[in-house]
Order: structure tokens, then C-alpha cells, then sequence
């Protein structure tokens, strides 16, 4: 009987602990998040520019990975869209072929997202981004863009001197964010890093519609990168802008226009056939297709209505479009 007792009590421990074992994989697998779907109307480029100083490089590349994952991980970019020219391969003629191959894959309703890590330059003439070799100048880039079929593009330009870009890609259709107010804002810049911070945060969504609008992540890592400077009680050195209204005219806050494009334009934003789960879900992002249509269309007749009617049809739109996101996310959860 002794004998038996010890065996019992030797077999005990070993039992025990597979069971919780078993309970905490069980627990791992249960916390796990769920796979992001995947939409393939969404693509990108992010180039790492030239770094010129090996803290930089490092800097860049880290942030460039950084961003690359986060696009997959939480916005559902297929990675196979997602172009990323890493320093060693960001030359001139790299870049020019990756537009040239974007245009074959591209659609009249695709997005297209651009990002530029790095520095960048300005002779008080033209703003350009440093590239291995050769730099490809602002007007350069907007020759890339407008020869691609979709004119449904986001410019994130994160550069030094990054300001001066806006004039050049400004469009209609066109949401174009610039780490700097000007040319003459040459010190690296951090906002690269505040708008990665943006893109990973949970409260980013500040209108809690469960998905995060170009605007709120400009605006948020907007908020960063002026919280650096204040608390380092430095200088800022960095005042990003953004315009999309297609007037050539950034801001930093959102004001005579801006920001209504960014606003209805979203990173998560899924197309109907890859992420609508069923009939209903379906309707429901076909309908939010249109309003972001004729929102953008809205925009572009502005200074052809009154004010007033300008005004009371913008909000009327909204409303529709905060109905239908909320009823997306409903259906999601």
C-alpha cells in the first residue's frame, strides 16, 4: 500500500502540471488576435531614403520595418502590395520602376499610400528626398503620381525639408502630409516615429467609428510630436502639414477646408469583396464607397456652391457615413 501511495503521489505532479499546461496554451491561443483580412484594394510604398550617417540608417530602417508590419499586421495591406525600397535599393532609377510597375497593377479604385523615411533637401527653388545617387525632385514625384490611373493616393513625406512637397503633389483626389511647413525646415525630423506610434495605438480612433482616418493619425501623431519638443523644452524644429483639398496650401491644424478628405479616408478600409462577410455587410461597405465618393466629389465643387448649401450638404454626408461605420462595426463584432 505504501509502495502504491507513492506512486500515486509521484504521478500527481507530472499530471498536474500538463493540465495546466494545456490551460495556458489553451489561454495563449484564445488571446490571440484575429488574422486582419486581407484587402487587396489597398497598396503601398515606403521608401527609406539615403541616411548619410549610420544612427540615421538605423534609425530609418528600423522605423521602415516598423511601418511595413504595422500596414500587414493591423490594416490588412496584402504584403504583396506593400513596395519597400530599403536604403541600398532607394536610388533614382528604382524608384521611376516601381512607379512604372504600379501602373500596371493599379486601378481607377485602388488607394495608393507612399511613404518617405529619410532627409530631404531644398535650394529654395524645389524640395527633393534624398536617394542613393541622384535625388528625384518634388515635380519629379508628382510626374510618377499623375501618370498612375488611380488618383485616389496618400503622400506621407516624413522628410526634413518636406514642406515644400505639398505644392507640387497637390490634387484633387489627393491627400498629401509633409513632416516640415517648409523647406527651410531642415533638422531630422521624428515624425516618422509619432505617426508609427499613431498607427499602433488603440485610442488613435477618436471618433470610436473602429477604424482609423488618415486625419485622426495625422492628428495624433501631430500631438507627439509637439508633446517631444515640450517636454525636451526644446525648440520645435518639425511642424507637420496636410492638405487635401488640392489647393497647394497645408496646415497644421485643420482649418479653411482642410482635413474633410482626410477625414473619410481610411488605413482600414476594406473593399467589398475581400472583406464583407456576407450580403448585408457587403451593402454596407458598397454604401460607404459612395459617400466617400460623393464627399470627395462634394469637395472639389466648393467654390462653385453657395457656403451654406456647401456646408449643409458636407454634414449631412458625414452623418450618413458615421451611420454606416457604425453599423460596420456592429457587424464586425
Amino acid at each position: 500500500m505504501p509502495q502504491r501511495g507513492t506512486q500515486s503521489t509521484k504521478k500527481f505532479p507530472w499530471a498536474f502540471c500538463a493540465f495546466l499546461w494545456l490551460m495556458l496554451m489553451v489561454g495563449v491561443v484564445c488571446a490571440q488576435k484575429k488574422p486582419v483580412p486581407v484587402d487587396l484594394n489597398k497598396f503601398a510604398v515606403i521608401i527609406n531614403g539615403a541616411s548619410g550617417e549610420a544612427a540615421y540608417a538605423k534609425q530609418f530602417e528600423h522605423w521602415t520595418n516598423e511601418l511595413s508590419s504595422v500596414l500587414s499586421e493591423r490594416f490588412g495591406f496584402d504584403g504583396k502590395q506593400v513596395k519597400v525600397l530599403p536604403e541600398k535599393q532607394a536610388t533614382a532609377e528604382e524608384v521611376k520602376r516601381t512607379f512604372a510597375t504600379l501602373k500596371t497593377q493599379l486601378n481607377t479604385n485602388n488607394i495608393l499610400f507612399v511613404f518617405f523615411i529619410g532627409h530631404g533637401s531644398y535650394d529654395r527653388k524645389e524640395s527633393k528626398f534624398n536617394l542613393v545617387g541622384p535625388d528625384l525632385s518634388a515635380s519629379e514625384y508628382n510626374v510618377l503620381l499623375s501618370s498612375l490611373p488611380t488618383h485616389r493616393v496618400v503622400v506621407f513625406n516624413m522628410s526634413s525639408a518636406s514642406g515644400e512637397f505639398v505644392k507640387s503633389l497637390a490634387a484633387k483626389g489627393r491627400i498629401v502630409v509633409t513632416a516640415t511647413r517648409n523647406g527651410q525646415e531642415t533638422n531630422a525630423t521624428r515624425f516618422a516615429g509619432f505617426l508609427i506610434a499613431a498607427l499602433n495605438a488603440t485610442d488613435a480612433d477618436t471618433n470610436q467609428d473602429g477604424h482609423t482616418s488618415v486625419l485622426e493619425a495625422f492628428v495624433y501623431a501631430n500631438r507627439l510630436t509637439a508633446d517631444f519638443y515640450n517636454r525636451a523644452g526644446r525648440l520645435a524644429t518639425e511642424h507637420a502639414l496636410l492638405d487635401d483639398n488640392g489647393d497647394g496650401v497645408g496646415h497644421e491644424k485643420i482649418e479653411a477646408g482642410e482635413g474633410l478628405l482626410a477625414r473619410a479616408t481610411y488605413l482600414d478600409s476594406l473593399s467589398v469583396d475581400e472583406a464583407a462577410a456576407n450580403v448585408a455587410t457587403a451593402k454596407l461597405f458598397k454604401e460607404r464607397m459612395r459617400l466617400e465618393g460623393e464627399i470627395e466629389q462634394l469637395i472639389a465643387r466648393k467654390g462653385s456652391m453657395p457656403e451654406a448649401e456647401y456646408e449643409a450638404r458636407l454634414e449631412r454626408l458625414f452623418i450618413e457615413l458615421a451611420k454606416v461605420n457604425r453599423s460596420i462595426k456592429q457587424a464586425g463584432s
